[in-house]
């Protein structure tokens, strides 16, 4: 695994907050973990405009499953989780171009 997509749905509790204190939120309590788990790495998407499935997709590159576990962990600890002020739609892990890897194996099944 390389990669987890997590689908959230931003909560009225969310969105009632100014700007300014969702932005202080994220960083002291999403951002901030980043540093416990080297090689972890977070990328935001908003799609509440695009889909009625979630508001926002966070797209996490990890080294390992026990990374992601822990994070996650994490996440489950803070305010974004505890309010609540997001709830977990999906999580999807991926591993990118995982097809290749498994070809080069030659593990191909027979068909």
């Amino acid at each position: 695994m390389n990669c987890c997509f997590l689908l959230v749905n931003a909560l009225p509790a969310w969105l009632r907050l100014p700007r300014e204190q969702r932005a202080h939120i994220f960083e002291t309590e999403v951002l901030s973990l980043l540093p416990r788990y080297p090689g972890l790495k977070l990328r935001h998407f908003d799609c509440e405009a695009y889909s009625a499935v979630c508001s926002d997709v966070l797209m996490l590159e990890v080294p390992d499953a026990k990374t992601l576990h822990f994070f996650i962990e994490g996440l489950r600890d803070s305010s974004i989780h505890t309010v609540p002020y997001f709830e977990v739609r999906h999580v999807l892990p991926a591993w990118e171009d995982g097809f290749r890897a498994y070809e080069a194996q030659g593990e191909l099944a027979s068909t």
